[in-house]
C-alpha cells in the first residue's frame, strides 16, 4: 500500500458531516455501475451514515475499481460503504447489522438493485470478523456507533481477518494515529477530517 500521507481536511459544511443520531433522509451511491442510486437513512438511534465526500476519498484510495475483492462492512447500518463497494465491482459483500429494522431495508435495497454479490447477515460483526480465517478479507469497513466502547476489540478482529495487503477503513470520533495503532499490529496509511467524522485507511504492519 502507499505510505501515509494525511489527506486535506474536508469542508465541514454537508448536513452529512454531522448529523443528529436519529437523521433520516437519503444518500446516494458515488461511482460504478449504481452510480447516483439513492439509498435511503432510516431514522434509527446512532445512525450516522458516512459523508459523501468522505466516501469519494475512501475509494479514490481503494480504487474505482474492486473487482472480485472480499468486501466485509461490519456495522453497514445504511449499507453505504458496502453496496458502493459492490457498485465497484467487488466479488462478495457481506454486510453485519445488529438493528432489525436495518436489516430489513438492506435486504430491500439489495432486491431493488438485484446485488447477487452482497450477502446482508443480522449479527455482531466484531464476532463475526473473529470467526473468519486468518488473512481471507481483501477490505474491512469499521464504522461504529461513536459512543460504542468497542474501536479497540474491533480493530484486533479486523486485524486478523484482513489479508496481509489488504485495507482497513476506520471511522472514528476522534484521530487515531500511526503510535497508538503499531501496538495493535496496524499501519496509518492515509487519513483526513469531515466535521466530527476522522476517516483513516488502515494496513497490516
Amino acid at each position: 500500500m502507499k505510505p501515509y500521507r494525511p489527506a486535506k481536511p474536508l469542508a465541514a459544511q454537508s448536513s452529512n458531516a454531522q448529523p443528529t443520531p436519529h437523521a433520516s433522509g437519503e444518500v446516494r451511491i458515488i461511482g460504478g455501475q449504481w452510480k447516483r442510486t439513492v439509498l435511503p437513512v432510516a431514522a434509527r438511534p446512532g445512525l450516522r451514515p458516512t459523508p459523501s465526500r468522505v466516501r469519494e476519498t475512501l475509494f479514490n484510495w481503494l480504487g474505482h475499481d474492486l473487482g472480485g475483492l472480499r468486501c466485509v462492512d461490519a456495522f453497514a447500518g445504511t449499507g453505504a460503504l458496502g453496496f458502493e463497494a459492490a457498485s465497484r465491482g467487488a466479488g462478495d459483500v457481506v454486510l453485519l447489522e445488529s438493528d432489525a429494522h436495518l436489516v430489513v431495508q438492506l435486504g430491500k435495497i439489495k432486491g431493488k438493485l438485484n446485488a447477487s454479490t452482497v450477502r446482508i447477515q443480522r449479527g455482531d460483526g466484531i464476532a463475526f470478523l473473529q470467526n473468519q480465517p486468518l488473512a481471507s478479507i481483501d477490505i474491512i469497513f469499521i464504522d461504529p456507533p461513536f459512543d460504542a466502547p468497542i474501536f479497540e476489540k474491533a480493530l484486533m478482529a479486523a486485524k486478523l481477518a484482513v489479508s496481509a495487503r489488504g485495507a482497513i477503513y476506520l471511522e472514528a470520533p476522534k484521530a487515531w494515529s500511526p503510535e497508538a495503532l503499531a501496538p495493535l499490529g496496524l499501519a496509518l496509511q492515509r487519513a483526513g477530517k469531515a466535521g466530527a467524522v476522522h476517516y483513516h485507511l488502515l494496513g497490516v504492519l
